[in-house]
Parts: structure tokens; C-alpha cells; sequence
């Protein structure tokens, strides 16, 4: 129910203010969004389409909007939701690999420093861009440099150019995981390792790369859960915006 059909509802002695005011805080019965996280921690919530209906979905998103939130980002979102929710809302862009569906009306101002992305294999690329497009909706500049992988480590010397311009680094391997220990030993910028879940049987669904990770002997590492290429996104946003806006 929108925000003018409930007071037209107050204004018939239909509902009271309370109930009324019940409404248009938390109209779902299914969800609490939290329209003041924003004014907390600078960006609005965000929806975690894995493990929603595209129904439940979808009716974040209308409140959300009815409430005039200009910026929506939704992750995980597989391709049978999107489906269903790109006839409702045609105005969102849709990232296929990065199963990400994104309403940017108002983008934020852009934070001074880098972020970069540096994905070792073409594999791990669906981790890389979602952490990529949560690091600019948030308002950052950031470049991704793919298939960067020690088996061909000269491949990451290649793109050192790159990596010493960032003001943050977000290092993200399968496998055995090394990429962060090995980049975190040729730069004084933080670090953000994200593990994921690519590998052969002993990489144990991306264990075995979140245990290499946390045991790196290179300083300046932190990691995040496996395949959480959002929570890297936006761990380097709150890194990066430590140093203020563009002019």
C-alpha cells in the first residue's frame, strides 16, 4: 500500500495514526527495511536476493522506491528472479555474471583514491565483478585486472603499474589462494583477500584458500568469507573513503 493511500485511509477514520504510522515504516510482513542505514553508514540497505521469492523481492524493491530511495542494489540475484522482476522494473541493469540488479539514479560522490580488483582466474570472475559494482554504486573509481594467477606469475608483474596506483587492493583467488600473500608482500596498501570457492577437491569448496589466506605471513591482509566479493566491495569503500571526496 503506498504512503497517499494510507492517509487518504487516515483521513476516512479508516485507520489511526498509529496504525498508520505502523504502515509506512513496515508495510511487509516479510521484511524491516532499515530506511535510516544510510544516514548511519553512508549507504542504504542492500537486498540479498539468494534465498528470497522474486515475490518478496519485488516488494522490497516497490517500498523501497515508494519510499523514494533513489539507489537499489540487489546481489545474487539468479537469472529466473531477474526474469521475473525486469518486466516490473525495466529501469535496473542486470550483470549476468555477477548476478547483480542495480537501480543508480543518484550516484554518490566519487571518493578520491583507486580500487583495484585482481582476479586470478577467469573462474573466479563472477566473485571479482560483484565486488567491482558494489565498490563504484559506492561511489569509487576502480579497475579490475583479470587472469593475474601465480601459475603465470609474471602475468600480475605485468599490471604492477596498476596495483601502485590503488589506494586499496582487493585480491581474489580459488584454488590454493596465494594471489593475496603475494601481492600483499609487493605493496604498502591494504589488502582485502577474498577466497572463493573455485578448486579441485582439496580446495574443499574454497576452505582450503580461506585458511591459506588467513595464515598469510605477508602484513596488511585482511579476508573476507568465501565468494563475498560484496562484503570486499564494500570493505574497500570504507577503506578508500577514508581519504575524502573529489573536488
Amino acid at each position: 500500500m503506498k504512503v497517499k493511500d494510507i492517509l487518504e485511509k487516515v483521513k476516512k477514520n479508516e485507520l489511526s495514526i498509529e496504525e498508520a504510522s505502523e504502515l509506512i515504516d513496515n508495510p511487509l510482513d516479510y521484511a524491516t527495511i532499515d530506511f535510516n542505514r544510510e544516514k548511519r553508514t553512508g549507504a542504504s540497505e542492500v537486498i540479498y536476493g539468494a534465498g528470497k521469492t522474486k515475490e518478496h523481492i519485488a516488494g522490497i524493491i516497490q517500498n523501497m522506491l515508494d519510499h523514494e530511495v533513489p539507489n537499489i542494489l540487489v546481489t545474487r540475484l539468479d537469472e529466473a528472479k531477474y526474469d521475473y522482476l525486469k518486466k516490473l522494473y525495466p529501469e535496473f541493469v542486470y550483470d549476468e555474471l555477477a548476478q547483480t540488479f542495480l537501480l543508480n539514479q543518484t550516484p554518490k560522490p566519487k571518493n578520491k583514491g583507486l580500487i583495484v580488483v585482481a582476479c586470478a582466474g577467469t573462474s573466479d570472475l563472477p566473485v571479482a565483478k560483484e565486488a567491482v559494482i558494489t565498490a563504484k554504486y559506492l561511489g569509487n573509481d576502480v579497475e579490475l585486472i583479470t587472469d593475474v594467477g601465480v601459475a603465470g606469475i609474471h602475468r600480475l608483474f605485468n599490471r604492477l603499474d596498476v596495483i601502485e596506483k590503488a589506494s586499496v587492493i582487493i585480491a581474489i583467488a580459488g584454488m590454493e589462494g596465494a594471489l593475496a600473500s603475494v601481492i600483499g608482500g609487493l605493496t604498502d596498501k591494504p589488502v582485502i583477500a577474498v577466497p572463493t570457492s573455485v578448486g579441485y577437491g582439496a580446495n574443499f569448496n574454497g576452505l582450503a584458500a580461506l585458511l591459506a589466506m588467513l595464515n598469510s605471513c605477508a602484513s596488511g591482509i585482511s579476508v573476507v568469507n568465501i565468494d563475498n566479493g560484496f562484503g570486499a566491495g564494500f570493505m574497500a569503500h570504507t577503506i578508500n573513503n577514508l581519504g575524502g571526496k573529489k573536488e
